[in-house]
């Protein structure tokens, strides 16, 4: 059989009047056809579908990403306004005492109304030692900026905050200062001493709330209540986001 299929595989044709053997062609010879490439229905289906899956499962994360890092520069943004808030009125107290302590004979003290301890002219007996307050630097001299319904010296607006307010530095109303202390020298120490007001600025700007994109806040005097919805406009006591939505521990923007 073996020597058969050899003299097939050799058999001779006469062309033009010549015997030419006939190539004989393997299957391993036969060329093949080129497969096309790419995607069919089913694969398309089934990559669209796949992607979906994943943007459904990637979106919320990204949205709650997003939201919690606008809840954390909304929590800087009233941490911020609440310092220099608090900031600001203890400061302002002190000018007030200040202000009693230099209208009583001698300069020391400020005049004590034991009947009446919580009387507006004496800041003393109604705040006690604010000069005791070692975050109580400076005493805020302009006091016309507080009107007759602001007695407890908050400040009157966020304005005031960034525009300043005209102080003067506890050690030059009286104090040691840096009179006295080994670490300054005598010009230092009188430099530091000056009777000159100065302007401090105790907010560089208002911040924009991030939950509503405006520069607007809700404000809560000092004698508005707790659940009060509107701002009675004596001072600025505490400073909401004026924004109802929902934050992800539960609770409303507004009430923080």
């Amino acid at each position: 059989m073996k020597k058969g299929s050899q003299a097939s595989g050799a058999r001779r044709r006469k062309v033009d009047g010549s015997m030419a053997p006939i190539p004989v062609m393997h299957s391993r010879q036969v060329p093949r056809l080129a497969t096309a490439n790419g995607f069919s229905l089913i694969e398309l289906v089934i990559t669209v579908a796949v992607l979906a899956i994943l943007t459904l499962g990637v979106v919320p994360l990204v949205q709650v990403s997003v939201k919690r890092q606008k809840e954390q520069q909304l929590r800087e943004a009233l941490r911020e306004m609440r310092e220099a808030i608090d900031q600001f009125h203890r400061e302002a107290v002190a000018g007030a005492q200040l202000q009693a302590n230099q209208q009583q004979p001698g300069g020391t003290n400020p005049p004590q109304n034991p009947q009446n301890p919580q009387n507006p002219q004496n800041p003393q007996n109604a705040q006690g030692n604010i000069f005791a307050d070692p975050r109580v630097r400076v005493a805020i001299t302009d006091q016309t900026i507080f009107s007759a319904d602001n007695p407890d010296r908050f400040p009157p607006d966020l304005e005031t905050l960034v525009k300043g307010v005209d102080v003067l530095p506890l050690s030059a109303a009286g104090g040691l200062g840096r009179r006295g202390n080994m670490n300054y020298s005598a010009t230092e120490a009188a430099s530091g001493d000056s009777q000159q007001p100065k302007t401090k600025i105790y907010l560089r700007r208002i911040p924009v709330d991030p939950m509503t994109g405006k520069a607007d806040w809700e404000f809560r005097s000092s004698y508005d209540a707790a659940d009060s919805s509107s701002w009675g406009g004596e001072n600025i006591f505490d400073v909401h986001s004026k924004s109802n939505g929902v934050a992800l521990n539960g609770e409303k923007y507004r009430d923080w």
